[in-house]
This record gives C-alpha cells, sequence and structure tokens, in this order.
C-alpha cells in the first residue's frame, strides 16, 4: 500500500520534466514519460498540477528560479544603467546555456497569459530603470524603459537560440541601441552632461565607487534643471 502523494514528489516530477525539457529544447514531452521517471501513476501527477499546462507552469517557475539565483549572486556595480548591461548579458547567458527552460519562459506564447514568474525578474529590472530615473539619465518614463529593455533583451535571445549560434556582437550592438533608445545618449541637446554621466559611471575605480555616485547625482539635477529652462 503505498502513502500519500508528498511534497517531494511533487519536486522530483518537477526535476523529471525539467530534464526532459532540457534534453530536448522545445519538444513536446509525455507526461507518461515524466510519470515513469519518478515511478508515480498519472493521478498522482494530476493530483499535484491538475494538468499538463499546470506542470508546465512548475517548471516555469522552477526556471525563474534558475535563473534569478544566479542573478543574486552577480554583484551591483552601483550604477543602474552598468547593472542593466549587465543584467542583459547574465540573460542571454542563461538563454544560450538553458534553451528549453528559456523557450518556455518566454518563448511560448498564449494570449493574455503571462506566467507569474516573469513579474520577478521584472521588478527587478523596473527597480534599475526607477534609478536611472531618479539620476535624471532616462528619455522615457522608467516603465516605459524597462518594457524597452526587456522586450529587446528576449528578442536577441530568442534569436540566438533559434540560430543555435551565439552571436555577442549581435548582442552587444542591440543592447547598447537599446540603452541609448531609453537615455536618449548622443540625442539629447545636453549632451555633454549625458557624455559626463555615463563616462563616470564606466569608470567607477577612477574616482571611487561612492564619489562617483555623487557625481552622477549632482549632474543629474543639473541636467533636469538645463532641462526645465
Amino acid at each position: 500500500m503505498t502513502g500519500a502523494p508528498t511534497s517531494d514528489t511533487r519536486e522530483r516530477l518537477i526535476a523529471a520534466a525539467a530534464d526532459l525539457i532540457a534534453a530536448a529544447p522545445g519538444e513536446e514531452f509525455s507526461l507518461r514519460a515524466v510519470c515513469d521517471a519518478v515511478g508515480v501513476k498519472m493521478p498522482t501527477l494530476y493530483h499535484f498540477f491538475g494538468s499538463k499546462q499546470g506542470l508546465i507552469d512548475a517548471v516555469i517557475e522552477h526556471g525563474f528560479d534558475l535563473y534569478l539565483n544566479e542573478k543574486s549572486s552577480m554583484e551591483s556595480s552601483g550604477d543602474p544603467i552598468q547593472d542593466i548591461r549587465a543584467g542583459w548579458d547574465a540573460h542571454v547567458a542563461f538563454g544560450l546555456a538553458n534553451p528549453g527552460f528559456y523557450t518556455l519562459m518566454y518563448g511560448k506564447v498564449r494570449p493574455g497569459h503571462s506566467p507569474e514568474a516573469q513579474s520577478r525578474p521584472s521588478e527587478i529590472l523596473r527597480a534599475l530603470t526607477a534609478r536611472a530615473a531618479e539620476q535624471g539619465r532616462l528619455l522615457v518614463p522608467s516603465e516605459q524603459a524597462a518594457a524597452h529593455i526587456l522586450v529587446t533583451n528576449i528578442g536577441v535571445t530568442l534569436r540566438q537560440i533559434i540560430l543555435a549560434a551565439p552571436d555577442p556582437a549581435l548582442s552587444q550592438t542591440v543592447r547598447e541601441g537599446a540603452i541609448s533608445a531609453i537615455t536618449g545618449k548622443g540625442t539629447r541637446d545636453n549632451d555633454s552632461l549625458t557624455t559626463a554621466i555615463e563616462l563616470a559611471a564606466a569608470q567607477p575605480d577612477v574616482l571611487g565607487r561612492a564619489e562617483t555616485q555623487l557625481l552622477i547625482e549632482w549632474l543629474g539635477r543639473l541636467s533636469r534643471v538645463e532641462k526645465l529652462q
């Protein structure tokens, strides 16, 4: 006589589905194969997830856990724009290293449905663009800036997964284009201030990190004053 399903069984089902997805990115996987890998019957799987989509949503959550664990280990530079750059590169690297997870996380589109787990990395990005806005470094509202960065980051990652060929030059070019679009670098009337801000942010060790952040704050205030005149 077998006991009642446990949370450990649930985690093993998620892990088995994740392994099947990782082994064949973009391919359909069998619920029967998942159950066989764990040694349970189909009713046990339905007990935990209700449906195949329920299991897929749990695997997506697992994928975001892996992604955010990697991001949490990254040290902040102290500068929001530099951290957006680093976050972009980490996003692409995760997608290329985990195409099975990534295509579930961002590539499977269901109209009107957005996996709840997608909001977690979006919140991190919105916090960075909000900080950049406070420093007077954005040409657009911070929410719009975050959305612009996210959609282009996803697009360039999916493109490389589809081609099965990493293209660092493409990623860098699109990244800098997206950052230029939200900061207006090279297009603002007060471009000298923008250039000074970005130069300081790119080389924080020259003045020291604390001093660099203070300089950026001061230049940001000057930028906001100039736009009001």
